[in-house]
């Protein structure tokens, strides 16, 4: 049974982050409790005027090899490990003369950091701390009677405890401890893994890894039955995980979801662009030389579904294409930066959330992409593919043009953030229909043929806006219904992986009237 508490006699501190050191140990001696500490951590505190006694010579045994070795000795861990409920552990201890332990005050070296900053190897390597998960670890797991801390926002709640129960620490306090060190321990571990897997180039080693950090509880999950929380973990990727949040309320579990989606979407064109998504399919994308002209064109593909949405830009948002946004009602607003002319236009909209990144995501840069599934997890390298000119095969007797072949590859990239069996129409760089996730590929096909009629006839222009549009299928086309559907609608181009087993067939459809088509060798299935 753990006792309900145990006062504090002897610290031993030794962090990396010096965050609120200071005022720890001030808070300590003024108790009256002893201080162990090393290097750093001990001079802090010796300039603090706290009193503190080097690990070494607590231990009779100095650093050796560089400081690899100070915290690896029996009285420290001696000091930790021994039960005081056990007569056989009390008769070791004093056998051996290792004094109880009673608080552990223990943060890791930076190795996360020193990742992220593009340290070379052997920096990294030893930025691997040994000493202090086996600290860490230790307290942790004699936690009826030792308080481990390992984040300086800990601090204060260890400081409470101690005020409120007389210089000790509760039994609920340290298990908690011990659960949040553990925590530390295996993502630190995980990030170590992870990096050294990298190094070897395998992205799937036999044993895969996941660390992360609680970023903020949410109000609900996909729905309001379901609870949720936002983490964050591995190689930071610009986006909605590290955005700061302008204004606005706070971020439901859908909008994180369907920002993200909109911000990676609009991270693949140069020229300045806009996405307009709704429940993480894309209802309207352009890019244009003006910003406004982009948000424009991209409305104007399916405004209905746009209200209610999230908009990604992939340039700072200026304060002409803010004023077309406000007219609209809309969840998030994520960019780089907005000028002093947008912020002023949507801080009217107090419930609007404005995100901004400083940076955008490399859309054909490395990652890995997890989803869970019973008892597991499937993992992949992120969608990283990018279609060039010189990647396309020209399979019908006509080639595109000029202007087809710009449409077409903006066409394709947007099919590539679409949900399968995604059909997206285009023309003059913005998408006029699009068609995702029905369960047959003529479906989609005439679902982006409907949305553009309908988008037209809000717009009062006579004619579908698919008329002299190209059109992009993430998948092949297993027969030529979908491509006459497209042909019906409009669409004067086809780009598509090819590799049907109908694909001949496919081309003489789009002979027969005159459709020019390329085949790209990619799939972009997104489910």
């Amino acid at each position: 049974m753990s006792p309900l508490s145990l006062r504090v006699t002897r610290a031993l501190i030794s962090v990396s982050d010096k965050t609120g050191l200071v005022a720890l140990g001030q808070a300590l001696a003024a108790r009256g409790v002893e201080i162990l500490s090393t290097g750093g951590s001990a001079q802090r505190l010796r300039d603090s005027a706290v009193p503190v006694i080097e690990v070494a010579d607590f231990t009779g045994h100095p650093e050796i090899l560089d400081g690899r070795v100070k915290t690896l000795h029996p009285r420290l861990h001696g000091g930790i490990l021994g039960r005081r409920d056990l007569a056989s552990h009390q008769e070791a201890m004093a056998a051996h003369d290792i004094p109880p332990i009673d608080l552990v005050v223990v943060n890791l070296y930076p190795f996360e950091e020193t990742v992220a900053r593009g340290a070379v190897f052997e920096d990294c390597v030893e930025n691997i701390d040994i000493g202090g998960p086996a600290l860490i670890r230790a307290a942790a797991k004699n936690h009826d009677f030792v308080a481990v801390v390992t984040a300086p926002a800990d601090y204060d709640a260890l400081i409470a405890e101690l005020a409120a129960h007389d210089g000790g620490t509760t039994a609920a306090l340290r298990r908690r401890l011990a659960g949040l060190a553990y925590a530390r321990t295996a993502a630190y571990d995980a990030a170590i893994s992870r990096w050294f897997a990298q190094q070897a180039q395998d992205p799937f080693p036999p044993l895969l890894t996941f660390g992360g950090r609680l970023a903020q509880e949410l109000r609900y999950g996909e729905n309001p039955h379901q609870r949720a929380a936002l983490y964050l973990g591995g190689p930071a990727r610009p986006g909605v995980g590290y955005a700061v949040q302008v204004q606005g309320k706070e971020l439901s579990y859908n909008n994180l979801n369907d920002t993200d989606a909109a911000y990676e979407l609009v991270a693949e064109f140069e020229r300045p662009a806009v996405a307009i998504i709704k429940h993480a399919n894309p209802c309207g994308v352009a890019e244009a030389d003006r910003q406004v002209d982009a948000y424009r064109a991209a409305l104007l593909c399916d405004p209905v579904s746009a209200f209610g949405g999230i908009i990604a830009l992939n340039r700072p948002l200026d304060g002409a294409t803010a004023t077309e946004i406000a007219k609209l009602f809309v969840e998030v607003i994520i960019a780089p930066d907005a000028d002093a002319d947008a912020r002023a236009v949507l801080g009217t909209k107090k419930n609007l959330r404005l995100l901004l990144t400083r940076t955008m995501p490399d859309a054909g840069g490395p990652g890995l992409t997890v989803r869970s599934i019973a008892g597991g997890f499937l993992v992949q390298n992120r969608d990283a593919a990018r279609v060039l000119p010189d990647d396309l095969k020209v399979v019908t007797r006509r080639a595109p043009s000029a202007q087809e072949l710009a449409d077409l590859l903006f066409a394709f990239r947007v099919a590539k953030h679409t949900k399968s069996n995604a059909i997206v129409y285009a023309r003059d760089g913005a998408t006029v229909g699009i068609g995702a996730g029905q369960m047959s590929r003529v479906d989609s096909s005439r679902v982006a043929a409907l949305k553009a009629a309908d988008a037209a006839r809000l717009a009062g222009r006579a004619q579908p806006l698919t008329q002299g549009s190209v059109v992009a299928s993430d998948a092949f086309f297993p027969f030529a219904d979908g491509l006459i559907t497209a042909a019906e609608a409009g669409a004067s181009a086809v780009i598509q992986p090819g590799g049907s087993v109908r694909d001949a067939e496919v081309i003489a459809a789009a002979d027969e009237r005159n459709l020019a088509m390329v085949f790209t060798g990619i799939r972009h299935f997104r489910h």
